[in-house]
């Protein structure tokens, strides 16, 4: 994947994109990042209304179970580690995924901490907290730094971000939506999916693999705030609707097309869901230059597309 080898100045421009990648129920309410596309005086919103454990397209590494070193979360205890003690992080975060009761019924842990390092934890070792957070999206930050003795991850079963897979990645989202602004975020790259893949997202059988490369590249670097490089996390295969970063950010990419030529190399911390991938064909579709970056002929936006963080709250 290439990078933009310079930075262009921002410009403001009428047309905004709400971010789409999460949607995560509470309390009988929804939660999602969503996306509007403003074109003269209309307003597309989209958002789902699915459960955070609703149906979508399976994906690689619905086994994941990552969680994140030195890292404490609060919340209310749903099971006590002093009472509930494991051999691994993976294994607290599964039992965390157990309390959730199939498709439709209730999810009573959405957050867990284990104590692994032998030495560091003493007594403590093993111990696995099995939390409720109040706000899934806004996660109660207990400690954090290299003397903290915990290992935390998030659980938002499946759901458009991968807190068991990418923890890092989704964190860093997480923070920018408390932010509530990302100046600085934007769309600069599009390309269509052109002759090579179909609809859905299928290679053409003899077509070329691009350009145009089927994807729309952006970056999340805001302003007053540091970017710290994402280490790799889950490099499932890049499908339509994938959200993954350029190298460790923070540059991105969400893909229109299903990319097995590229073999894994990206870590990917979201997924479209397939109702909305409507907006992300229509800024693929917007006017653009040709320019060649490491000597990759790439579509570049003729006006970068804002991005902005909103949350969106539904009723059921």
């Amino acid at each position: 994947m290439s990078r933009r080898q310079t930075d262009s100045d921002l410009h403001r421009f009428t047309l905004w994109v709400l971010f789409l990648i999460a949607a995560i129920s509470c309390c009988m309410a929804y939660y999602s990042f969503s996306v509007s596309l403003k074109g003269n005086s209309d307003t597309i919103f989209v958002g789902s209304s699915e459960s955070w454990r609703g149906n979508e397209e399976e994906r690689e590494g619905d086994g994941c179970c990552r969680g994140v070193e030195h890292l404490e979360l609060w919340g209310d205890a749903m099971k006590w580690g002093s009472d509930f003690k494991l051999n691994s992080s993976e294994e607290c975060c599964r039992a965390c995924k157990e309390m959730c009761e199939g498709d439709d019924g209730p999810c009573l842990c959405d957050s867990w901490v284990f104590c692994g390092n032998k030495q560091d934890c003493g007594s403590r070792f093993g111990e696995c907290w099995l939390k409720k957070q109040k706000d899934a999206l806004d996660p109660d930050w207990r400690d954090s730094g290299d003397n903290v003795i915990w290992t935390s991850g998030l659980v938002f079963g499946k759901g458009e971000l991968f807190p068991d897979c990418a923890p890092h990645s989704v964190y860093y989202i997480l923070e920018l939506l408390s932010l509530q602004h990302c100046a600085g975020c934007q769309f600069y790259r599009a390309e269509s999916r052109g002759n090579s893949w179909d609809l859905q997202g299928n290679h053409i059988e003899h077509a070329p693999y691009g350009p145009p490369y089927a994807l729309i590249q952006g970056t999340v670097d805001a302003y007053g705030t540091v970017f710290k490089d994402i280490p790799q996390e889950a490099c499932p295969t890049i499908r339509r609707g994938s959200i993954a970063w350029v190298g460790s950010g923070p540059d991105f990419f969400i893909s229109l097309a299903n990319h097995h030529e590229w073999k894994k190399a990206y870590t990917v911390f979201g997924q479209v869901l397939p109702e909305d991938m409507e907006i992300v064909e229509k800024i693929s579709q917007l006017p653009t230059i040709p320019d060649v970056w490491s000597n990759v002929k790439v579509a570049v936006l003729e006006r970068p597309v804002p991005l902005r963080f909103i949350r969106m709250k539904k009723s059921p």
